[in-house]
């Protein structure tokens, strides 16, 4: 009689860069889609709706929030660089950890930062949203205290300046948060992981660069593909 059994993990980084740059293809084809003059246009608009619906309810804090920090120009600098950089940057980083200690794990991560990367893209694509930075009651720490101009021709060719709708660095915090939470040997580490996701929320509506309603949305993805993620593949095996 058959019955269900767990398929063991592989681990091959040619596929693994295949995906990678499979994922990042459609996210530019995504870009080039929504980044013109009528899709900017139609973000502002869509920013300030999430602006009058989140006053609506009375969660429009972020301008509370960063009149908290302004004060604080250096950690505001360290909060805006690791906005920049250290988000995405430690989402790839531990998943080649993972992937370098052939962690059995990898695999159920690595599909949730996929999902959780395809999942977001409809929302960038129909439903075009400015940063709050971009909106006159919100300061652009990252450039004004920070210096860097994260709307340059150079750096904006890379990513969506009009993809604040959900957040995708709240949606990687929680999948790369949990990664760090089950999966390092550390303690300290482990702690950070549990502490990472709502440390994240802080810096992106610090430095102005996500709404309370993406910060939701964005966990929302998080909390969903990690559980489309479990569900392992499978294959037949002989009782």
């Amino acid at each position: 009689m058959a019955r269900w059994q767990k398929s063991e993990p592989t681990f091959s980084a040619t596929r693994e860069v295949v995906i990678g740059l499979s994922i990042y293809a459609i996210y530019m084809l995504v870009r080039k889609a929504v980044v013109t003059e009528a899709g900017e246009a139609r973000a502002l608009d869509n920013a300030r709706a999430v602006v009058d619906v989140e006053r609506r309810v009375g969660i429009h804090v972020e301008p509370e929030i960063q009149r908290a920090m302004l004060p604080y120009p250096r950690i505001l600098n360290i909060m805006s660089v690791a906005y920049a950089a250290l988000n995405v940057g430690l989402t790839v980083g531990w998943l080649a950890r993972m992937f370098h200690k052939r962690d059995r794990r990898y695999a159920e991560l690595r599909r949730a930062t996929a999902y959780a990367t395809l999942g977001a893209l409809p929302f960038f694509l129909y439903f075009p949203c400015a940063p709050p930075r971009k909106l006159d009651h919100i300061v652009d720490t990252i450039a004004d205290v920070s210096g860097i101009d994260l709307e340059s021709p150079l750096l904006s060719r890379f990513y969506i300046p009009i993809a604040a709708m959900p957040s995708i660095h709240v949606t990687y915090a929680v999948v790369t948060g949990l990664g760090m939470a089950q999966t390092s040997p550390s303690s300290a580490i482990r702690r950070l992981g549990r502490l990472y996701t709502p440390l994240v929320a802080f810096i992106v509506f610090a430095t102005g660069n996500h709404y309370i309603l993406d910060g939701v949305l964005g966990a929302a993805i998080g909390w969903i593909t990690l559980r489309l993620a479990r569900l392992s593949p499978r294959r037949a095996g002989a009782r």
